[in-house]
């Protein structure tokens, strides 16, 4: 990809095309020819379409597991309404003949099946209580899950076969299901992690226009701790000219630590393809003047190079000692409780 040949989106609209023109109901994807595909007139949901499926597994194996801490996911949802631009899952639309831009943030679909394979598959024999994790891939706390429930059933699978899983999200409507969490939590190692990067709000409502804010995420997070949760946040990913300032990233920590979380681990940002074109489109029209730097940067591929993700950990480390956030000793990311949510998002972040 060239970020110089970024004047259009991947799906050929214009840029100045909002994501509300878009027809109300788009024809059904060839790969999804059983979904029913469903749109709501609630301006929260406008522009969206979403394709409710009968899926057929749910707990699903990680390639590669040998580089992750965990073997299982669930993933109740694919697209995201959190229409992050940096979002490494976009790619994955494209297998569902749709485009890894505009389509992947407005055009959901949805497991509605989830709570009941969960269930059916955590009873079969060959199934050994392994560690699911669950928002390794798109968030399973984005705005559909308050329309179509599908977390609470899931839980409650979890806690009545005793079987330890994670959380990573984004969205503050986990605290919906806190009295279910905590049930399971009496039964069985329940991890939870939040996703903050920064706390610059500019940058927020342009870069995660989906998402609740970074300030209700971390009350979010203080409202699991006083619940008797240990969370973790995870600080990604760090935007290269944006968020990685000194003062940025001491902004966020000092944010992060008030909140009560018990660790912080940083993530560069980095650049699948899907995410990769978008995101570059976003930089070349919010912040065209940060395109060479991140030519620079992305030159070689995905990754920042390894000089730059040490400076920014560094950075991110030395915040944390001054507000109390390296209890570990070492500035390494820490699972909490094992095997955590933290460390397998990053790994996940890595893989795909």
């Amino acid at each position: 990809m060239r970020w110089a040949n970024l004047s259009a989106p991947p799906d050929g609209r214009s840029l100045q095309e909002p994501l509300e023109a878009a027809p109300a109901a788009p024809p059904l994807p060839l790969a999804l020819p059983s979904a029913v595909v469903r749109t709501f007139d609630t301006p929260g949901f406008a522009g969206m379409t979403f394709y409710e499926v009968q899926a057929k597994s749910i707990i699903n194996r990680v390639p590669g597991t040998s580089h992750v801490p965990f073997e299982w996911t669930v993933n109740p949802y694919r697209g995201c309404s959190h229409a992050c631009t940096y979002c490494f899952a976009r790619n994955t639309h494209t297998y569902l003949d749709l485009d890894a831009g505009a389509d992947f943030d407005s055009r959901v679909v949805v497991k509605v099946n989830a709570g009941e394979l969960v269930r059916r598959e955590l009873a079969a024999p060959r199934w050994q209580g392994q560690h699911i994790a669950m928002g390794t891939n798109v968030d399973c706390y984005q705005r559909a899950e308050g329309r179509y429930r599908l977390m609470p059933q899931i839980i409650a699978a979890l806690r009545d076969f005793a079987n330890p899983f994670s959380i990573l999200t984004k969205g503050t409507l986990i605290l919906r299901d806190l009295p279910l969490l905590r049930e399971a939590a009496s039964v069985t190692s329940v991890g939870i992690s939040l996703s903050v990067g920064f706390v610059d709000e500019g940058v927020w409502r342009s870069a995660e226009p989906g998402t609740p804010s970074p300030r209700r995420r971390l009350d979010a997070v203080k409202a699991l701790t006083d619940a008797g949760f240990d969370v973790g946040v995870l600080m990604a990913p760090i935007l290269p000219g944006l968020t990685d300032t000194a003062a940025s990233i001491e902004e966020t920590v000092a944010a992060i630590a008030g909140s009560g979380a018990v660790s912080v681990t940083p993530l560069a940002l980095h650049l699948r393809p899907g995410a990769r074109e978008w995101y570059a489109r976003w930089i070349g029209r919010d912040h065209p003047h940060l395109v060479p730097r991140y030519r620079e940067l992305y030159r070689s591929g995905s990754y920042a190079p390894t000089a730059y993700q040490r400076e920014v950990a560094a950075l991110v480390r030395t915040a944390a000692r001054r507000h109390g956030l390296d209890r570990a000793g070492s500035g390494e990311a820490r699972a909490v409780p094992a095997p955590g949510p933290i460390v397998a998002a990053v790994e996940q972040l890595t893989l795909l």
